[in-house]
Formats: structure tokens, C-alpha cells, sequence
């Protein structure tokens, strides 16, 4: 840093000379300049002038690229002028990372708050001491690169009450310290205000993105707010940027498996972006981390001596201070009513409901929870008392059953009207305590629920997607007439898998009449896969030339492999060119794989030359891996016939001597 000039500010004249430096080794003028980085010849002598505000992100950005200096650290640089020059501006969505209570960034809290001096101010709640880790060294890495001017993201991946919360929160405090901003998109859901302002985060901005799998699992946005996220980082002029997120480690697997062969990828956005950028959050503290945690207790921490009281053997800290043993305390004793509408909540959860549990579902379900005798003592208003006493809050001021307001969708109308999408359910809704949640997924993975809950679930249920779930979950443990049941449901209230299915137990049964008109409906509401099934209905039918319509349909929709499985029902019935010419068509929107699946079939069948063409037409559509295919093939050839090939690839015929002349008598 050069000296200060009086009156002036150090960062804008750093700034300044690290420009005019490039400037010179540039060799340019400030006209080229300015045409290089294509800004007007006024902004670029302005930018490089003593007497001149500072100038803005994108000159700075543009002028950095053009003299080819480091972007980041420009831009930093132009900041802390600004900053000097006490112009800061509002800087996007967010406000200061000082000004915000951790808690509401949904770090747990531990322990009862304390009442303040003044009695109109809220609660104190209590947050104890930190116990830095092995993961917060490498997250503190991340955070001084964002400090120097680097984007950066960063996702901790750990189970439930881990500390991943904990952990982002302090890690950005030396950032509160620069004036940064943080920014928690949640309203009016978590996706929809990531969606609406992800594009203007400004410099200088924590995005939080804790439980990320809202934002990255969300079915309609997840894979738009992935590449804005990725969109945000990339670019300069918009940076430094820190994004920290949170994520269960089911999730983080979810995310990043690739896809099967022939397989929708639902999260290709999502893997791409947290390629090499998570953290993992070990469950419990080791030995390091205790003695530490000791060395809390022993300097007055309350909170940490009360946890290391029953946590010091297994480790568990965090979770026992975020109140996890408290909630699974209050699971095993809590009233026959009280816990049967919680198993009720832990099954719903565990085989695929979502968050947000009805009342009138939960009551119903939990009848069959209850032995006889418990039943038997039931009275008029055991529902009403049960789900007061799960309300209550444990240590941590977690409840095991807390009562939630799911907000209305607010998305635009689908461009191609169907059915009306299913009503909210009605009543009152629950939320599960998050550790029982997961404590139920390994304590009760092999129970099946009981009868009362497969009738609520047909009963109240009419998310589609909750009652696919269930189907499945049904026919797994061999409830096929609740199965059965559900699947209608799940139609009825807008299933296209739910269809799909019935349609395919109708054609099995004969009734092709009916199972056309299933497919038809589950290929209105998007289906290709029904699509191609009535394909095979026409084709079967004798009608190739309808079933080809369909077949275009659905590639029209995305789905290309759909003819690669009309072509392999032509190749086996022996039209070869109908099935090259569909392999052909799925190639020309851009699916070479249906040529190379064809070309095995060939090869396969002993047909050397029709696979090696096909491969040939695969490799002209700028598949090149399947040249190492065809080499491979001229090499098994080669092996095979020794007296060499055309360059053609053709076997070359034997060499024979010529015959002996013919003596004329």
C-alpha cells in the first residue's frame, strides 16, 4: 500500500496506479483502451483520474480484463474506496451481518433465555460457547478468501443439531468486522426469494442458504437457483461473495449421484455446484474438542458444564445442547396418546409425507398406535391434550410436535391447463421435531404401520406426490389392497405416475380400451413415458405410422430415447431400415446414443458392417467416442484375420501365387 496522501484515500489511489501501471505495460492509450473494454472514452479517463469519484464495478472489472490484472483484488480495493469515501451503497438484498441475531438465522438456540432490564424488550436467548473444529479451519480458509476478494461457496454437510449453523455463524464474524452484509432468502418460501433476488446480490454479501436442500431440492426452481448461485460466483464485477449452506448428508447424496444410463437428471445444476465444495460436520466431538469444551465449563459456561454432564462419553454436544436427548426424552415417556400421534408423525414423515402433517390425519392415524387398554381409556378430548402436550417446548426451545403455517404457492398458471391442482389440506398442520424425525428413520426403518394409518392417509391425504410415496411405501411391505387404493387416490389428485401405473395393470389385464384412456390422461399432464406406451399400443395395432406420431411427441418433449425403443421393436422384427431411419431422427436432436445402442444390436447379431456404419454415422454427428469403438473392433478383426484389411476396414483376401502356365500341345 503506498503512503497516504492528505485528503486523499489509499485504496482509490492503489487502485488508480495499479491501473495506469497496466496501462503503460499495455501499451495502449486511454482511446484503445476504452474501445478494448468497450466504455465510453470519458469513463475510462475518469476512471484513471486523481480528481474523479470512484469509479464503478463494471469499469473497474472491464478495465481489469482488457490490462489483464487481477480482477478480485481490484475490486476489493475500489470497495474499501468507496468505503473510505463514506459513499457505500445499499449493496442488494440483506443488511449487516451485525444486525442480525443468530438465531433468527436459525442457529439453535440452548438453554432458557434470560429476561432483560427493560421489560419491552424480547427475551435474551441463551447461546453458549464455541468449540472451533477441524471443519471451521477449513470453512476460516474460505471465508479470508471472500475477505481478498475471491467468491467462494462453501456447503456443510452433517446430520441434524451437528452445529453446521453454528459453525457458518461464526465464521462470518470477522466479515461483520468489514462491513459485509448477509442475505437469508425465505419469503415468502425459501426458493421463491432466491428465485426473485438471487440477481441482486451485490458485493461484500453473505448468501445464506441454511437447509439447503429447500433451495436445491425445490421440484420447480432447484435447478434455476443452482445456476444463478453458480452465475453469482463467476462473476467478477458482482463479487467477493460468500455462499455457506447447510445440508443432511441424505440430501448431499441426492444431489450428487449420477443419474442412471437412460435416466432423467434432475440435479445436474445442483451436483455441478457443489462439486468439490462441501464440508463435512463430524457427528460428535473428539478429544480435542471436549477438552476444550472443559476448558468453557471451567471459565463459567453453564450451558456447555450442563451438556458435557451427560455428553462428555458419546460426544454428542451439539446435539445435546440444540435439545435432541430432551425431544427423544420426551418421545419415550411421553402419555399412550401423546406418543402414538407421534409415531403416527415419525411414519408419515420416514416413508415419504412432507413436512407439513394435518391434524385430521395425524388423529386418525394414531388410533391402531394404542394397545387396547390404552384405548379403552381414551376420553372425548384426548386428541386436544395430546398435541398440547407435544407442544411444549424442551431444553433448546424445540417442541416435538409445533404447530406450523404452511404459505400459499404463489407460482404462475402451468402454460397447458389441466386439472385444478389439489387443495391445501384443511385444518390445522404439524411440523416433526427434525431429530425425531431422523431418530425415526434408524429406530423404526423396519416397522410397518398399522391399519388406522393407510386409512387416514386415503382418507386425508391429497398432495400427489405424498400419496405416490405412500403407494410405494404400501406395496414394499405387502399392504396391496391400501396400495391399490392409494394409487387412485394419487391419480385422482394429479399423479402422472399414479396413471401411468393403473394404465399399465389395465393393459395387463386386457382392458386395452381403458388403458389407452389412462395413458392419454398421463401423456396430457406431460408423461412421454406414456406417450410411448401408446406408441406400442399402435405399433402392436398394426398402425406404425400413428405410433411413429406419438414416438416424435415425445421427443418433441425432451424424451429422445423414446425412438431408440421403437427402433429396437423394428430391428427385431426385422425392418432394419425403419429402425436405422428412427435411430437417424433421434440423432438429428442431438441423441447420438440411439445410433450407438443400434450399432451393439448389430454387432451383437454377427453384423459387422451394419454396426461399424452405424458407429460411422455416430462419430459424423460428433459422437467421437465411438471411434475408439471402431478401432477397437479393426483390432479384434486384425487379430482375427492375419493377412491384413483395406483401409475401408475390409479383410484383404489371401495372397496366392499364380498359377502355372498352360503348356499348348
Amino acid at each position: 500500500m503506498h503512503g497516504k496522501q492528505s485528503g486523499g484515500s489509499l485504496a482509490l489511489t492503489e487502485l488508480r496506479e495499479r491501473l495506469a501501471d497496466g496501462l503503460a505495460r499495455a501499451r495502449l492509450n486511454q482511446t484503445q483502451l476504452a474501445k478494448q473494454a468497450e466504455l465510453g472514452r470519458t469513463t475510462v479517463s475518469e476512471a484513471l483520474s486523481p480528481t474523479k469519484p470512484v469509479p464503478s464495478a463494471e469499469t473497474v472489472a472491464a478495465l481489469a480484463r482488457v490490462l489483464r490484472l487481477p480482477v478480485g483484488e481490484l475490486l476489493e480495493l475500489r470497495w474499501t474506496a468507496v468505503e473510505e469515501a463514506g459513499t457505500v451503497p445499499a449493496g442488494g438484498p440483506g443488511r449487516r451481518i451485525g444486525q442480525w441475531d443468530p438465531h433468527d438465522l436459525e442457529v439453535h438456540p440452548a438453554g432458557a433465555g434470560r429476561a432483560p432490564s427493560d421489560p419491552d424488550t424480547p427475551v435474551l436467548r441463551a447461546l453458549p460457547g464455541y468449540v472451533p473444529r477441524e471443519h471451521d479451519g477449513l470453512l476460516g480458509e474460505a471465508v479470508r478468501d471472500a475477505a481478498a476478494g475471491r467468491s467462494r461457496i462453501v456447503v456443510l454437510v452433517g446430520s441434524s443439531s451437528t452445529g453446521k449453523t453454528r459453525a457458518c455463524w461464526e465464521a462470518v464474524q470477522p466479515l461483520a468486522k468489514k462491513g459485509w452484509r448477509l442475505w437469508h432468502p425465505f419469503d415468502p418460501t425459501r426458493a421463491e426469494a432466491a428465485v426473485e433476488d438471487l440477481h441482486r446480490v451485490g458485493p461484500r454479501t453473505v448468501v445464506w442458504l441454511n437447509e439447503a436442500q429447500h433451495y436445491l431440492g425445490n421440484p420447480v426452481s432447484g435447478e434455476r437457483i443452482a445456476a444463478a448461485v453458480h452465475h453469482l460466483l463467476v462473476s467478477p464485477e458482482r463479487g467477493p461473495v460468500l455462499v455457506l449452506g447447510t445440508l443432511w448428508p441424505e440430501y448431499e447424496k441426492q444431489y450428487t449421484a449420477l443419474p442412471r444410463p437412460g435416466t432423467e437428471d434432475p440435479y445436474s445444476r445442483a451436483r455441478e455446484l457443489l462439486a468439490g465444495r462441501t464440508l463435512a460436520v463430524p457427528e460428535a466431538f473428539d478429544a480435542r474438542a471436549l477438552a476444550a469444551a472443559a476448558v468453557l465449563a471451567e471459565s463459567g459456561d453453564r450451558l456447555m458444564a450442563d451438556a458435557l454432564t451427560r455428553a462428555r462419553t458419546d460426544g454428542r454436544m451439539t446435539q445435546d445442547l440444540a435439545g435432541a436427548p430432551e425431544l427423544l426424552n420426551r418421545y419415550q415417556n411421553a402419555s399412550p396418546a401423546a406418543k402414538a400421534v407421534l409415531e403416527a408423525a415419525m411414519d408419515a414423515r420416514r416413508l415419504g409425507v412432507g413436512l407439513h402433517l394435518s391434524q385430521a390425519f395425524l388423529t386418525d392415524a394414531a388410533t391402531d398406535y394404542l394397545d387396547q387398554n390404552d384405548y379403552d381409556q381414551l376420553t372425548d378430548d384426548w386428541a386436544e391434550q395430546a398435541y398440547a402436550e407435544l407442544a411444549l417446548l424442551v431444553h433448546g426451545k424445540q417442541a416435538p410436535l409445533r404447530r406450523t403455517t404452511p404459505r400459499a404457492p404463489r407460482r404462475p398458471p402451468p402454460a397447458a391447463a389441466t386439472e385444478a391442482p389439489a387443495p391445501p389440506p384443511a385444518g390445522p398442520q404439524f411440523r416433526l421435531a427434525d431429530y425425531l424425525e431422523q431418530h425415526s428413520r434408524t429406530t423404526r426403518r423396519h416397522l410397518c404401520p398399522p391399519a388406522s394409518f393407510w386409512h387416514a392417509a386415503h382418507t386425508h391425504l391429497v398432495r400427489p406426490d405424498d400419496l405416490g410415496n405412500l403407494t410405494e411405501a404400501a406395496e414394499g411391505r405387502h399392504r396391496l389392497q391400501w396400495a391399490h387404493h392409494l394409487r387412485h387416490r394419487a391419480a385422482t389428485h394429479g399423479s402422472t405416475t399414479a396413471l401411468f401405473r393403473l394404465a399399465m395393470m389395465r393393459e395387463r389385464a386386457g382392458d386395452r380400451e381403458g388403458a389407452e384412456a389412462l395413458f392419454r390422461q398421463a401423456a396430457d399432464r406431460g408423461s412421454t413415458t406414456a406417450l410411448f406406451r401408446l406408441a406400442v399400443m399402435w405399433e402392436g395395432a398394426g398402425d406404425r405410422e400413428g405410433a411413429e406420431a406419438l414416438v416424435r411427441q415425445a421427443a418433441d418433449r425432451g424424451n429422445t430415447d423414446v425412438l431408440y425403443r421403437l427402433a429396437e421393436m423394428r430391428e427385431e422384427a426385422g425392418d432394419r431400415e425403419g429402425a436405422e431411419a428412427l435411430a437417424r431422427q433421434a440423432a438429428d436432436r442431438g441423441n447420438t446414443d440411439v445410433l450407438c445402442r443400434l450399432a451393439q444390436v448389430r454387432e451383437g447379431a454377427g453384423d459387422r458392417e451394419g454396426a461399424e456404419a452405424l458407429f460411422r454415422q455416430a462419430a459424423d454427428r460428433g459422437n467421437t467416442d465411438v471411434l475408439y469403438r471402431l478401432a477397437e473392433m479393426r483390432e479384434v478383426l486384425r487379430r482375427q484375420w492375419p493377412y491384413g484389411l483395406d483401409p475401408d476396414g475390409t479383410p484383404t483376401p489371401p495372397w496366392q501365387p499364380p498359377s502355372a502356365p498352360t503348356v499348348l500341345g
